[in-house]
């Protein structure tokens, strides 16, 4: 079974503060191991999360494609204000182990969008 270990570094290069801070969050050892790459249509999208017999994913790091400028919102349900996304950037969101879909809503459809699930 694959392990995952997940850590997000933070490089401050000007202070207060300066220097780099690194968040650990808990090792996986039923991590899938698994990216899948998804086209985002225009609207709410039900992303569904990896699932097989021994497997537990605790989190998804979203990466849209290079130069993307179509808006990604995190919502819960349809209607749901939610969080936007930035365009480019990655987002890293830990999920609950019951989590079965994660739901994104695109302004307009988005090819290449990339899903590291571990």
């Amino acid at each position: 079974m694959p392990t995952a270990n997940r850590t997000i570094s933070i490089v401050y290069s000007s202070g207060p503060p300066a220097g780099t801070q690194t968040v650990t969050a808990a090792e996986n050892t039923a991590s899938p191991a698994s990216v899948t790459v998804q086209t985002l249509s225009s609207g709410f999208n039900s992303v569904t999360v990896p699932s097989s017999t021994g497997v537990t994913v605790t989190a998804v790091t979203v990466v849209p494609p290079a130069g993307n400028t179509t808006s990604i919102t995190v919502k819960g349900v349809t209607g749901d204000t939610g969080i936007r996304l930035h365009n480019t950037d990655p987002t890293s969101l830990s999920i609950f182990s019951d989590v079965t879909a994660v739901g994104l809503t695109a302004g307009a459809a988005i090819q290449g969008v990339r899903f590291y699930w571990t």
